[in-house]
């Protein structure tokens, strides 16, 4: 079945055009001529949001969302509740029940509107998973080319070796042009992002043109459907190194996954979404999504040479006072410009990423790093965890959420999230941390809590961890000497926690955080409000009750 039936017989859409499986070059062109819409409060919907460089083609689009979307619209994220799926999905704040008798109504005037307009679809195929053992096809269809651009970086465009394809294929359909009425359409606005369990399909209506809207709600998915099979969808980054030695790295957007996993002396698998099947691990993407706001060009190399290359994606970097952007070579934007949105973002494929592990596959990791941003600065810049406490550690998920990373947080603050990523998690979190301690426990992989946020003090009264000390850290436990025998440890009077005492090309004061506190007793105090919280949120989400122990 052709790509014209297949939609009008899933979705209902017969007189729309499509422009289907356009090349980098052809989206490029297409994204600066057609796609339009609100780029500035106040301002009209017919503005153009995608723009070429000097170097044009040859160079990066950079894209403006809309004022309200440049972040995930978390609050406006729902899943239909179908009687088969109801009980089975982990409900909060940032995954909400959406009744099913709104659903298929609201799919319809979804189709009717585009039907009415006649409107232009950019359609793309790719999958999720690059392990034919869970992958799934998916399907763009939308209005903006910079989103089909988007999802030809992110994605596979083939997976060999998957069984009955069409039967798993999930469909994401992005209209922006189509206005929800909450009281008629059961949304909490007048946008929606609406995940249907039972026919595969990825709605994503009204102003909610964040590219990064396109591959979450597909990993929202996958979350969904791995554990069920008996693998682990994991929030994280993934490399291997020469010693044939993988490692994993969860963390929330802004913990540094990313940035630690783009190792010149270590192949990258992934830099945001793994699976780990009982073959090892895999990229569930073909691409990366990568913070820019004050990017280090010298500490992150492979992503600075990346914002001059051909079909990559620059997301919400403002022009340069006085200068259009089609007059400016990317590597000038001003990348500490937070004008628009503190979330600057770029999207570029794997393949920039000069070592790759092949096939963006590797074994079982020998060690599992647990990122955190504590805005606090009172956790250990890194911790040696057992299987207890990782999962203790890996359900509360703590970290400092970064500004601009979600609709409406404009400061930074500490929070918890599951497994971190809760708003991604379908499941409750118990479901993936019992898999991550049976994997982690069947492979023998040790695991460290590293800490990538403030040191000598709180956020706004001291600096954020040097990276130099982050990576000298990171290697020594990837190179297993923060756990060889004779190895000595203290542990933390208040949060229970093993700190090394000595670190290759670390000053061992600063691996105690109390001792590079200039106020002793203030830190004792703010380490002990930590604690609090860490017991307290255990407690609110009854995490005992699920079978996970207190280690604090």
């Amino acid at each position: 079945m052709d790509v014209r039936h297949a939609l009008q017989a899933s979705l209902g859409l017969e007189t729309v055009r499509y422009r289907y499986e356009l090349s980098p070059s052809q989206l490029f062109h297409e994204a600066i001529a057609n796609d339009r819409g609100r780029v500035r409060t106040g301002g009209g919907d017919a503005e153009r949001k995608a723009f070429a460089t000097r170097l044009g083609v040859q160079g990066p689009l950079v894209f403006h969302s809309d004022p309200s979307c440049t972040g995930r619209p978390v609050q406006d994220t729902f899943a239909v509740a179908w009687p088969e799926v109801e009980r089975r999905i982990w409900w909060k704040d940032s995954l909400r029940a959406f009744d099913p008798d709104h659903f298929e109504p609201l799919l319809k005037r979804v189709t009717a509107h585009l039907n009415a307009s006649g409107a232009t679809l950019y359609v793309q195929d790719g999958c999720v998973g690059v392990d034919p053992a869970y992958a799934i096809p998916y399907r763009f269809v939308g209005e903006y080319a910079t989103h089909a651009l988007f999802a030809r970086n992110m994605f596979p465009r083939h997976v060999a070796g998957l069984v009955n394809p069409e039967a798993k294929r999930w469909t994401m359909l992005n209209v922006q042009s189509y206005r929800c009425e909450p009281e008629r359409d059961g949304t909490r606005t007048d946008r929606a992002v609406v995940l249907d369990f039972r026919n595969r399909i990825c709605l994503v209506v009204g102003r909610a043109d964040y590219c990064g809207i396109v591959k979450k709600s597909i990993f929202t998915v996958m979350n969904f459907l791995l554990p069920d099979a008996g693998h682990l969808s994991m929030h994280c980054s993934s490399n291997i190194g020469s010693r044939d030695d993988p490692a994993i790295m969860f963390g929330l957007s802004g913990t540094g996954k990313t940035t630690l996993s783009a190792d010149p002396n270590r192949r990258l698998i992934g830099d945001d979404e793994t699976g780990w099947t009982d073959e090892g691990l895999s990229n569930l993407e073909d691409g990366c999504y990568a913070k820019l706001i004050n990017l280090d060009k010298e500490a992150e190399p492979v992503i600075a040479s990346a914002l001059s290359m051909a079909g990559t994606i620059i997301e919400n970097v403002p022009s340069l006072p006085g200068r259009a952007f089609d007059d400016t070579d990317p590597q000038d934007l001003d990348l500490r410009d937070a004008s628009i949105t503190e979330n600057t973002r770029f999207s570029y494929p794997l393949a920039c990423n000069p070592n790759v592990a092949e096939g963006s596959r590797g074994g079982h990791p020998a060690t599992i790093v647990l990122l955190t941003a504590d805005a606090f600065g009172v956790l250990p810049p890194v911790s040696i965890l057992d299987g207890e406490d990782v999962m203790y550690h890996f359900v509360q998920g703590f970290t400092a959420k970064l500004a601009g990373t979600e609709v409406g947080l404009e400061e930074p603050e500490a929070t918890f999230s599951s497994c971190f990523g809760a708003p991604f998690m379908t499941h409750r979190p118990n479901v993936y941390a019992e898999l991550l301690r049976s994997k982690m426990d069947r492979h023998q992989a040790r695991c460290i809590l590293l800490n990538t946020g403030w040191s000598g003090g709180a956020v706004g009264q001291a600096d954020r961890m040097p990276i130099r000390v982050t990576r000298a850290l990171l290697d020594a436990a990837l190179a297993g000497r923060l756990h060889e025998d004779g190895a000595e440890y203290e542990t933390h009077p208040v949060f229970n926690l093993r700190m090394p005492k000595h670190c290759p090309g670390v000053d061992p004061k600063a691996l105690n955080p109390r001792a590079v506190w200039p106020d002793g007793s203030a830190y004792d105090a703010a380490a002990a409000r930590l604690r609090d919280m860490f017991r307290k949120n255990f407690k609110d989400n009854d995490f005992a009750g699920f079978g996970i122990q207190a280690v604090m």
